[in-house]
C-alpha cells in the first residue's frame, strides 16, 4: 500500500482558516442550515419498519425502556438483564469476566452468550428481543488477552494510509466477534487541539481534513460497505463515532471540559470526521461529556437533535458516555428525563442503569418524557439490531466467528500491525546518517520502554489505564526488545539488553527506548509538554552512553509530540514511535538493515501533529495564526534525506522546577511530579501503578471506586496500621503558601471509622523531619457515606516542624485497623466544609 499524501488543513472542506465570515456568531449559538449535509446510504426498508411497528406496538413502557438503558457488565447479571428486559450491556475500561482483567477470551464468549440468552427468555414475560453489547475495541480488541493490538490513533495518523485502517478495522472487527461481541465504540474522530488533553492519541490528527479522510473508510472496515451483501454480517460490529462534539477542542485541553470555539470551528474543524462516517452507515454517536459554551452536549438538543439527526441525516442511533447523563443539569446519574428529551437514545448507565430505569418509566408515565420522543428512540436501536440480522442470529457462540480463537493475534492479523508500526514511525533527526544500523554490530538495548508491553501497549489496553499487567498478558506480541534481539542475533550481531545502559561490553551502538507512562482519559491530563516535567533520568541515560563515545539512537515512545529539545540535541537520531501495540518488532524493521545491507524499509510517517517548539506551544496547529513548531505538521526524514540538525534551543519557556499544579491527586492518580504510595503496618513502601493494590502485609488494601466519573476516586481499607502518601519528585516549596490563611483540601469519604479511632495528617521534609497533625475530630463531624473537604492549614505542618522549603511528602493520611476512607481530590486552596485546628 502506498502511503497516503499529506493533506492539508483546508482541502475539500470549510475549515476554520476559511470561516472568518462566521466569527461574530453569538457565543453557543447554533445555525443548522449551515452544517453539512450528508448522505445517509441506508433507504428505508417497508419490510422492516413493519416489523417494527408490529414489535413495538406490543411493548410495554417498561420494555422500551428497557431499550434506552445500558448497563456495565460490571453491575449487571443476566439475571437482570432478564427481569428488566435490558436492550444492551457494555464492557467499561475496567470491567471483565470475573472481574479479572486478564480473563480468558473462552470466559467473554461464555458471558456474551449468558446475556443473549437473558434477553431471549421470556418465560418471566416480555418479548425477546437480542441484546447488543458494546466494548471499547480501541486498538484491536484490546481487552482480550492475546488480541491482535495496533498502535493507537495517533500512530495510523502518521501513516497516511487510509487503506490500512480500512484493514485493521476489519480485523478488529474479526478478533471482536470471536468474543461475542457485536458492537464496538470506536473509532474516535476527535480533532485535538490542545496537546496536554489526556485523550490526544485518540485522534488520528490536528487536521481535520486527515481526520475526514480514514472516518469512513474505518466505518467501513468495521462494519462492511453500506449497500453490499456483508454489511453488518458476522464478520463485521457495529461502529459508534464518537465523541460528539467538540471533545477535541476543551479549553486548557481538560478532558470532560468547555469547548467555547465558534460555531464555525465547532462545525469545520471538530466536526469533519462525522461527515464521512455518516456517508458510510455508521450505526451509531456516542455523546461527549464536554460542554460547547457551557451546556452538556448530553443534553445538547441543538446538536443532537436539530444538526446531528435533522440536517446531517444520521440515521443511526446516540449512545451516551459514562453516566454522562448526570453532568446534564438538572439531572443525577440515576434520573434525567433532560438526556432523552434533548435526542440521547440509549443512556450508559454502567452502575446506575436500575435507578434511572426506574425514574425514566415513571417520566414516561407521568408525560415528562414524551412517547413520541422514547418510540423515536426505540425505533432507532431497533432498527440498528435489524440491520444486523440479529433477531434471526443465534447466541454469539454459534455465529460464524463465535470461539474462533484462533483469530485472535494470528500470524496473518499481526503482520498487518506490524506494517502499520513500521509506517507509523516518524524520523526527526538522523546525525551523519546514523541510521539505518547495520545489525551484524554489537547493538545495546536500553531505556524503561526497551522490554515494556505495558509502555508500548498505553491506555485502553486489558485494563482502562493500560497498567498493572503483566508480559504474560501479551502472548501473541513482541517488545522493541524482542524484535531487535532478534534481529541482531539473526545476522551475527550482539544484542544486550541493559535498562539502565550499564552495559558489560561497550557497545558498537545504542538504543534507548523512553516514553511515556500509560493513561486514559483524564488521567493523561497534562499541564504543559514538558516530558516529565524534566525530571526524566532518559536524558542522562542518552548523555551518558554518548560521554562514553557511543552513538546513541532515541526512540521515544509516546501518546502525543511533548518538548524534548534536550534529548533530540543529546541523541544522534531520534524516532517518534508513538504507541505501537503488540507489534514492537516493527521498530527493528526500518531500524536495521537487511542482509543486503540495505535497508528493509524505508521511515514513511509524516507528523500528523506538530511537534512544540516550547513546552507552553501545547496549541500551536497548523493552519493557525502565528504557527511556529519546532517541526511541522506533515514533517518526517526518509533515508534519503539530509538528517543533521542545528542544535535546538534548550530553553522550554517554563520554569521546569516550578510546581506547576496546586492539585496533587486528583481523579485516582497523582499529578506529574508526585507519586502515590502505600506503606503497611510493616514500613513496606509500594509505589502505585495499578487501581487496585495491596500492602505484602495485607494491612492496607487500595480499590477504585466511581465518584462522578469513572474510576474517579481510591477507596483505602486498614486492616492494621498503615500510611497513605504522596510523595513529590522533587522538593517541593510551599513557604509562600504556609504565610497565609492557605489549606490542604483533601476531598475525602468516611466509609468506615470506629470510636476513638486515630486518623492523622502527615507531612515530611527531609529523612527525618515529620509533622503530624489529627483530623481525626473533623472526620468523626463528618456524615459516613457523603464526600466532605478536609482543610489543614499549612501552617500547621510548620508548626509541626516541617521545613515549608523542602517539602518532600506534601501530604500522607495514617489510620489503623477498622478505617476506610475514600480519596477523590487533594490540592492547596481556602474552600473546605471541615477545618482542622493546628491541636488537632
Amino acid at each position: 500500500m502506498k502511503p497516503f499524501k499529506p493533506l492539508l488543513l483546508c482541502v475539500a472542506l470549510a475549515l476554520a482558516c476559511g470561516t472568518a465570515a462566521h466569527a461574530a456568531t453569538p457565543a453557543g449559538q447554533i445555525h443548522p442550515s449551515q452544517w453539512p449535509q450528508p448522505t445517509w446510504p441506508l433507504a428505508t426498508d417497508p419490510a422492516i419498519e413493519r416489523r417494527i411497528d408490529a414489535l413495538m406496538a406490543t411493548m410495554s413502557v417498561e420494555e422500551k425502556v428497557g431499550q434506552i438503558v445500558q448497563g456495565d457488565i460490571g453491575s449487571i447479571t443476566p439475571e437482570e438483564v432478564k427481569k428488566y428486559r435490558l436492550g444492551s450491556v457494555l464492557a467499561g475500561g475496567g470491567s471483565d469476566p470475573g472481574g479479572r482483567y486478564n480473563a480468558r477470551p473462552a470466559e467473554w464468549l461464555a458471558l456474551a452468550d449468558a446475556y443473549w440468552e437473558a434477553s431471549m427468555d421470556t418465560s418471566g414475560g416480555g418479548h425477546a428481543i437480542p441484546i447488543i453489547w458494546g466494548i471499547d475495541a480501541m486498538h484491536g480488541q484490546s481487552n482480550v488477552v492475546g488480541a491482535t493490538l495496533f498502535p493507537h490513533n495517533i500512530g495510523l495518523g502518521a501513516t497516511r494510509n487510509p487503506e490500512l485502517l480500512r484493514e485493521i478495522a476489519r480485523i478488529t472487527a474479526a478478533e471482536t466477534r470471536t468474543t461475542g461481541m457485536e458492537w464496538t465504540f470506536a473509532p474516535t474522530v476527535a480533532v485535538p487541539q490542545d496537546d496536554r488533553w489526556g485523550r490526544a492519541y485518540e485522534g488520528y490528527s490536528e487536521d481535520p481534513a486527515l481526520v475526514a479522510s480514514y472516518a469512513g473508510v474505518f466505518v467501513e472496515g468495521l462494519q462492511g460497505k453500506a449497500g453490499a451483501a456483508d454489511f453488518l454480517d458476522d464478520h463485521h460490529v457495529m461502529t459508534t463515532v464518537k465523541h460528539f462534539l467538540g471533545d477535541g477542542g476543551t479549553t486548557n485541553g481538560k478532558d470532560q471540559g468547555d469547548t467555547t470555539v465558534s460555531e464555525a470551528q465547532l462545525r469545520d474543524i471538530h466536526a469533519a470526521g462525522y461527515v464521512p462516517a455518516i456517508a458510510a452507515g455508521a450505526q451509531s454517536v456516542m455523546a461527549s461529556f464536554n460542554s460547547f459554551h457551557g451546556e452538556k452536549m448530553h443534553g445538547h438538543k441543538p446538536l443532537m437533535t436539530d444538526v446531528l439527526k435533522g440536517r446531517m441525516n444520521f440515521g443511526g442511533f446516540v449512545v451516551g458516555d459514562w453516566n454522562g447523563h448526570g453532568q446534564v443539569k438538572g439531572c443525577t446519574n440515576t434520573d434525567c428525563a433532560q438526556t432523552y428529551i434533548a435526542g440521547m437514545d440509549m443512556a450508559m448507565a454502567p452502575d446506575t442503569w436500575k435507578g434511572l430505569y426506574e425514574s425514566t418509566v415513571k417520566h414516561v408515565k407521568d408525560g415528562t418524557l414524551p412517547m413520541a420522543r422514547l418510540d423515536d428512540a426505540v425505533r432507532r436501536i431497533l432498527l440498528a439490531k435489524m440491520r444486523m440480522g440479529l433477531f434471526e442470529k443465534p447466541k454469539p457462540s454459534a455465529r460464524a466467528l463465535g470461539g474462533r480463537f484462533e483469530l485472535l493475534g494470528s500470524p496473518e492479523h499481526r503482520a498487518v500491525a506490524r506494517q502499520a508500526v513500521r509506517e507509523s514511525l516518524v524520523l526527526l533527526k538522523n546525525q551523519d546518517g546514523l541510521l539505518p544500523l547495520s545489525p551484524k554490530q554489537r547493538v545495546l538495548v536500553a531505556g524503561d520502554g526497551a522490554d515494556n508491553m505495558t509502555k508500548q501497549t498505553g491506555g485502553w489496553t486489558l485494563t482502562w489505564q493500560g497498567d498493572g499487567t503483566k508480559r504474560e498478558d501479551f502472548p501473541n506480541a513482541d517488545t522493541l526488545w524482542d524484535g531487535l534481539k532478534s534481529q541482531v542475533q539473526s545476522a551475527g550481531g550482539k544484542a544486550e539488553l541493559a535498562v539502565d545502559g550499564a552495559y558489560t561490553r561497550k557497545p558498537d551502538v545504542a538504543i534507548v527506548v523512553f516514553g511515556e507512562d500509560p493513561y486514559a482519559e483524564f488521567q493523561g491530563d497534562l499541564p504543559d509538554l514538558m516530558f516529565k516535567g524534566g525530571r526524566s533520568g532518559d536524558l542522562e541515560l542518552i548523555r551518558k552512553l554518548k560521554a562514553d563515545g557511543i552513538p546513541v539512537v532515541a526512540v521515544f515512545i509516546s501518546g502525543r509530540p511533548l518538548w524534548l529539545n534536550r534529548e533530540i540535541n543529546a541523541a544522534d537520531a531520534f524516532v517518534a514511535a508513538w504507541l505501537p501495540g503488540s507489534e514492537g518488532a516493527g521498530v527493528a524493521d526500518v531500524l536495521l538493515r537487511g542482509a543486503n545491507g540495505r535497508p528493509q524499509h524505508d521511515f514513511s510517517g509524516k507528523l500528523s501533529f506538530s511537534w512544540p517548539r516550547r513546552a507552553d506551544q501545547y496549541a500551536n496547529n497548523v493552519g493557525q495564526p502565528g504557527y511556529d513548531p519546532q517541526f511541522a505538521f506533515g514533517y518526517g526524514l526518509t533515508y534519503a534525506d539530509k538528517g543533521n540538525l542545528p542544535p535546538l534551543s534548550e530553553e522550554p519557556g517554563i520554569d521546569p522546577t516550578k510546581s506547576r499544579t496546586s492539585t496533587w491527586f486528583d481523579r485516582g492518580v497523582a499529578a506529574t511530579g508526585l507519586t502515590l504510595r502505600l506503606t503497611g503496618a510493616d514500613g513496606e513502601a509500594m509505589d502505585i501503578v495499578h487501581p487496585s493494590a495491596t500492602t505484602p502485609d495485607g494491612s492496607l488494601a487500595m480499590t477504585a471506586i466511581n465518584t462522578d466519573v469513572q474510576e474517579g476516586g481510591r477507596q483505602f481499607t486498614f486492616s492494621g496500621k498503615g500510611l497513605v502518601e504522596l510523595r513529590s519528585n522533587a522538593p517541593l516549596d510551599l513557604d509562600r503558601e504556609t504565610n497565609g490563611d492557605v489549606f490542604v483540601i483533601s476531598t475525602l469519604r468516611v466509609d468506615a471509622l470506629p470510636a476513638g479511632a486515630p486518623v492523622s495528617y502527615l507531612a515530611t521534609s527531609g529523612k527525618t523531619t515529620r509533622g503530624e497533625v489529627s483530623i481525626a475530630q473533623a472526620l468523626a463531624s463528618a456524615k459516613v457515606g457523603e464526600w466532605t473537604r478536609v482543610g489543614v492549614p499549612l501552617r500547621c505542618l510548620r508548626i509541626a516542624g516541617v521545613d515549608m522549603k523542602s517539602v518532600e511528602i506534601p501530604m500522607a493520611l495514617q489510620a489503623g485497623q477498622g478505617v476506610r476512607l475514600s480519596l477523590a481530590k487533594v490540592a492547596i486552596g481556602t474552600d473546605y466544609d471541615q477545618k482542622v485546628t493546628c491541636g488537632g
